[in-house]
């Protein structure tokens, strides 16, 4: 499968991404609700383990929107999805532990990171709305760190801005197959 049908199956597969966004938005507005009702620290772990289910919950949002929820086994971009995790897994852990000293800091170097992942779903789904919703929230990071506001800030921030990208990825999406089915 070359690389312009392999983008195709991907975003064909998972709605261009778009039921992932939207599962991960929900998750930050849950870590949020968790703050205001229990804690910083409940919040980080509601982050942390609500973020495993996010391609679980993307395959069952794709599957009610009536798509596969799986890629074809020979899709030459099966690998990036999987690889692209390193820089999750280390903003997590730059979070933690900068969380150690100041926890206001957790939701900005997160913004910070998933942003920075987000920019290479553009390569993954062939969507320039990720670039834009990279952007987006490297730029929403940046702000609520020097702005200094409250830990839940950066929770709710994340949350709104991946619902609204769900959307655009979503509108993104379903704008490129149509382009190929006609």
């Amino acid at each position: 499968m070359d690389f312009i049908a392999s983008q195709r199956d991907m975003n064909n597969a998972y709605l261009g991404g778009a039921t992932g966004v939207l599962a991960s938005g929900l998750i930050w507005g849950v870590a949020g609700v968790i703050a205001v009702l229990v804690s910083n620290t409940a919040s980080m772990l509601a982050l942390f383990f609500g973020g495993m289910l996010i391609f679980p919950l993307s395959v069952v949002f794709s599957k009610l929107a009536k798509r596969t929820g799986k890629h074809a086994q020979n899709n030459a971009l099966k690998h990036l999805a999987i690889e692209n995790l390193g820089v999750l897994f280390v903003g997590l852990f730059l979070a933690f532990a900068v969380a150690q000293v100041n926890s206001n800091f957790f939701y900005p170097i997160m913004l910070l990171s998933i942003g920075a992942r987000y920019l290479m779903f553009q390569t993954l789904y062939g969507l320039t709305a990720y670039w834009l919703l990279g952007g987006v929230l490297i730029l929403a990071g940046a702000l609520v760190l020097v702005f200094q506001l409250p830990f839940v800030y950066g929770a709710f921030i994340g949350s709104a801005i991946e619902m609204v990208f769900s959307l655009i990825v979503y509108k993104q999406s379903q704008a490129a197959l149509s382009a190929i089915a006609s």
